[in-house]
Order: C-alpha cells, then structure tokens, then sequence
C-alpha cells in the first residue's frame, strides 16, 4: 500500500470514528431528552425539584445535571428537562423548578429553549398562566463583554416572577462560568436541601489567615451568643470590596481535617487594616455546636489558622456615584451594611438611611456607639433601630418601613438603592412585602429591573 492510499485510509478511518461518536452521543441525548419527557409526563411527589436548562453549547445541560445530583444527595428528588420541553402543564405539576439559563448572542435564548419562549412565554404575556403555586430560583449563565449579559435568565426570571411565582432566593449570574458565583448557587442548594456540608463541585483553594481578635458583642442576650472577629492575612495582603463574602472552611477540631465551607459577609473594608465578621454562634437541638459559627466562635483561638477564600458579591458592591442608599437589615445582617456604610463614608457619600432590627436594645445593638457617632457627624442621615423584645408587640423591621412609608418613596423618588441583608426567612419576605404596599407591585418590579433593589439573604 502506497504512502498516500494507508493515509487516504486513515482519514477515512478517522471520519467514520468521529461520525459514529456523533450518533452515539445523539442517541445519547436523544434518549436523555425522552426519558426527560417521560418524566415530565409522570406524577411528582411534592418534594420533587424540576431542573430545567437553557442550553446552547452544552454547559447549562452540564450544569443542570450537577445540580440535579446536588439535591439527589441532599435528599430531594430531581429531574432535569430541557426547558424547550416545559409547558403548562408540566410545570403546574411541581412546586419547585430550578432554570439554568445560558444567553446566546446579543440577548437572545438558546435553541433548546426557543420553543418555550414561543409557546410558553410569548403566549401567556396577557397573564393567562398562574404561578403562583411555583417556587424558583434562576442560575444566568453570561459573558459580561456583551451588551445584554444574561439577558435570557433575566428575561426568565422577571417572566416567572410576573406570572405569580415566588423566588426560593435572588437570581445567581455567572460571567463566563465563573467558579465564584457557581459556588454561591451550590450554598442556596444546600440551604435547599437543608445540608450545608454538600461538597465543592471543585476542589478549593483557601488562603491561610490568622485570627487576631474575637470578641462576644451580646452578653446576656435573649438570643445566641454574636462574636466580632478580626482575621489579617499571612502572606500578601488581599483585597475586596464593601459587599463581598468570606468563605470559611471549619476544622473539625484545633489541626483537624477540613469540612465543607460556610459564608459570611464581610463587615469591614481593607482600609481597616483587617477582615472582620459577625458571627452568631449555632447550636443544634442537642446543644452541639454548629461546624462553621463553632470553629470561629470557640474552637479556634486567637494566633490560630483560618482557612479563608473571598468569593466577589458583584451584586452587593456599593454604587460609585453619590446616589442616597437605603440599607436594611437583621441580626448578623448588620456585617454587610456596616461594610457598605464604611465604603459609602470613605467615599464622602453621606445619603444613607440604616434601618436595622435586633432583640433587645441593651444587648443586641451590635457596633452602636460607632453608628452613633456616624450619625452624629452626618455620615448617616437616618437611622432606625427596631428591637423586637423591647415592645408590649413585636416591631421588626418591616413595620419601621411601613410607619415610614412616605419617607421610603420619596427616597426612591430621589433615585435611591435598596440593599437588604440578613435573614431569608421572616425578615427579607417581610421586607419585600413592606416595599411592595409602600412602592406598589411594579414600582417594587421596575426597582428590581434596573438592579436598585440587592440582596444578600441566607
């Protein structure tokens, strides 16, 4: 066989490999997709979560199985579909769906969800679909370098929302699948599946730091005990921003193993010198201190080791004009907007409007004399603190907006931004129920649409 023949026949060899890897893996994802549509079709228990994935080059796909397997570990039954394949009718037969939606081109959805744009969306605009048995949560896949960055999973989100669902918590955007934010969609599935030590869809890289300072900011209080701790980094300093998360990895003991990480947010800014947090120490029903509130709160020592990595809240980071900023938070909250407060105050932005919500003011009035004296020097224009155990009825911070509710539109009148940070449960929902009295359901939407009304909840 001459050189040129034993090559014309390697190519040939090598076109009918790469032809039969093809209709293998269609027949792959053929049958991937009819046993999708079978289980659509079927009966789902209430528990069940729908995984639906807008996807054009195959990572949403990839990503909604990741999180499908994620819940099945956690103990929730997941089944993962197309989204070209939902309609009504699938969709009435769950209580929780889970969208992971890739954006392609200049805004537009992916091929695979074309269908349901047409036949689904752009067919119930009039309001004819309700959702409103429907609990959903948007994971936006993007490229920050186009115009109309996760433009379709906004498009989904704000479409489900106007159809009556409800969010299990704010949508996750993620620049070029950046590990980040895929992390912080892997902690809402845990809160989701009520297991916090899911693991890592990759290993982790924590940089060492030590902890210089602990201290109990709460003695006597009705609730848990709340630390502020100080961490410096050994080795190069790092940076973030007002708004950002500190990713802490507990140890099960002094020198023991790693466990799955825990989130905080950040309550400092770098020119502080060091990372603070504001940690409420967690105890289970037989006393037994939780991995992450109980590593830092009292198992490690101050000159101890913390594994840290700093994960970027992009959503959360203060605006850089001089707009007026209404912050609004509970509890442990308070560390985010502290941090945004310092960031706004070394900026010379002196617009800011604190509502904050604790027990009781003798013992939860977490870094008041400091917030006093922003008050006082006009750094802080408004502030109400609403203390739950200090009245005959319970006051929180949603009624401190509802007595202020003139007071609330005018500031967004005048362009202010709503942060909210603290509790998902109770306080956020009561929170958005306030706005929407005070600001009306679309004033509430259109806030939403222009990114002026951000959350950090757990």
């Amino acid at each position: 066989m001459t050189p040129r023949l034993l090559g014309a026949c390697c190519a040939i060899g090598l076109w009918l490999l790469l032809c039969l890897w093809a209709w293998r893996q269609s027949r792959r994802r053929a049958a991937r997709l009819a046993q999708a549509g079978r289980d659509l079709r079927a009966p789902a228990d209430e528990t069940a979560v729908l995984v639906a994935h807008a996807s054009q080059t195959g990572q949403a796909e990839a990503l909604a199985a990741q999180t499908a397997e994620t819940l099945r570990r956690g103990g929730l039954p997941a089944r993962v579909a197309a989204l070209g394949q939902l309609d009504p009718a699938s969709m009435s037969r769950y209580r929780r769906l889970l969208v992971v939606a890739s954006t392609y081109g200049e805004g537009d959805p992916p091929d695979n969800a074309a269908l349901f744009v047409e036949k689904v969306m752009a067919a119930q605009q009039a309001g004819t679909l309700a959702l409103a048995h429907l609990r959903y949560a948007v994971l936006a896949l993007g490229d920050s370098s186009y115009r109309h960055f996760c433009g379709f999973g906004r498009q989904v989100d704000a479409w489900l929302r106007e159809h009556g669902a409800r969010p299990l918590f704010d949508r996750v955007e993620a620049d070029k699948a950046d590990p980040a934010a895929l992390r912080h969609w892997q902690r809402h599935l845990g809160q989701l599946t009520g297991c916090a030590g899911l693991p890592d869809w990759e290993a982790p890289a924590y940089q060492p730091w030590r902890l210089a300072r602990r201290s109990l900011l709460n003695p006597g209080s009705q609730g848990g005990p709340c630390f502020h701790l100080e961490l410096e980094p050994l080795g190069e300093p790092s940076a973030w921003t007002a708004g950002d998360i500190a990713e802490i990895a507990p140890r099960d003991g002094r020198g023991g193993a790693l466990l799955p990480y825990r989130a905080y947010s950040v309550a400092s800014v770098p020119a502080d010198g060091a990372l603070h947090l504001l940690v409420r120490q967690v105890r289970d029903a037989q006393g037994r201190l939780g991995p992450g509130s109980g590593w830092l709160t009292e198992l490690a020592q101050p000159g101890d080791t913390i594994d840290l990595r700093l994960r970027s809240n992009a959503n959360f980071h203060p605006p850089a004009d001089g707009r007026p900023l209404l912050l609004i938070g509970n509890g442990t909250g308070l560390a985010g907007l502290r941090a945004l407060l310092k960031a706004r105050i070394a900026a010379g932005h002196d617009r800011n409007w604190l509502v904050f919500g604790e027990r009781q003011a003798e013992h939860d009035w977490f870094y008041r004399a400091e917030i006093q004296r922003w008050l006082a020097q006009g750094r802080l224009q408004r502030l109400d603190a609403v203390f739950s155990r200090d009245a005959p009825t319970r006051r929180y911070v949603q009624h401190a907006l509802a007595d202020a509710a003139a007071d609330v539109a005018a500031w967004v009148r005048a362009g202010a931004d709503i942060y909210v940070c603290g509790s998902l449960q109770g306080m956020a929902q009561g929170v958005d129920e306030a706005l929407a009295a005070i600001l009306g359901e679309e004033g509430l939407a259109g806030l939403r649409r222009a990114n002026r009304y951000r959350r950090d909840v757990y």
